[in-house]
């Protein structure tokens, strides 16, 4: 099943999954409807369903104009009175089916209050509470609620293709060496996505397997995350919850 990244804005990734009868497709987070409508007009494929994980303009912005086009498009969102559009309200645990595809909704609060993931079919669409090699910035939530969501994300098999709202892999990559520098997997993770980038390729999806074995913030139960916390915090004995936070703070400020 191949899930394609259609770039937004800067570095926005909208991704479109062709249904089975080979006319639709299923949208995850169109923060900007013209990527949308040029692959209409391309490939001749009407979007069926949208899914939306949170309501950050850059992730659904481009759903109005989706339904000018197409009035009897289904829009699945979390509850959350910011996103006006939504025909069905979705929240942790429930089910849903659309354009032929089977997805879990999995709540993930802290990058926002209201942020869902859907899971199915071996892919995982997290909007922006994991990305590949690091996690969201915390705007309406909690540490130990973020740390919590990334816990249950990394509890899915690992041959889970992520597949994030950010094309943020490269920059991810420079910190999470800072953090995690005698990883080996990190180091061949960060020349293939410095290779991937060169040639003006999405690093995206990365499989789960692939960000526990390099995502410091999915490590940070590791000696060496944990060491390197403690010596840029000045602090020895962090809970795990701490370490998390204190890892946020230094790369919200980090420079390669």
């Amino acid at each position: 099943m191949h899930a394609v990244a259609l770039p937004a804005f800067a570095d926005n990734y909208i991704w479109m999954l062709p249904a089975g009868d080979g006319r639709g497709t299923l949208l995850v987070d169109p923060g900007d409807a013209a990527p949308v409508l040029a692959a209409a007009a391309v490939g001749g494929r009407r979007p069926d369903a949208v899914l939306l994980t949170h309501h950050h303009d850059d992730h659904i912005g481009g759903v109005g104009a989706l339904l000018a086009h197409w009035p009897d498009l289904e829009v699945f969102a979390p509850d959350d009175r910011r996103i006006p559009f939504a025909t069905r309200r979705v929240g942790d645990g429930a089910r849903i089916e659309a354009a032929g595809y089977a997805f879990e909704v999995i709540a993930v609060p802290g990058h926002t209050v209201s942020h869902i993931a859907f899971h199915g079919h071996g892919l995982l669409f997290c909007g922006d509470t994991l990305f590949s090699l690091g996690c969201g910035r915390m705007f309406e939530d909690t540490p130990a609620r973020m740390l919590g969501s990334l816990d249950r994300l990394a509890a899915l098999p690992g041959d889970t293709l992520v597949c994030c709202g950010h094309e943020y892999t490269q920059s991810n990559a420079a910190f999470a060496r800072a953090v995690d520098p005698d990883n080996p997997a990190l180091a061949r993770r960060s020349e293939e996505v410095t290779t991937m980038r060169e040639n003006s390729l999405p690093t995206l999806p990365s499989t789960l397997a692939d960000e526990l074995a390099c995502n410091p913030f999915l490590r940070v139960d590791t000696p060496g995350v944990r060491a390197s916390v403690a010596a840029w915090s000045g602090t020895d004995g962090l809970s795990r919850v701490d370490t998390f936070a204190a890892m946020r703070r230094w790369k919200d400020g980090f420079r390669a």
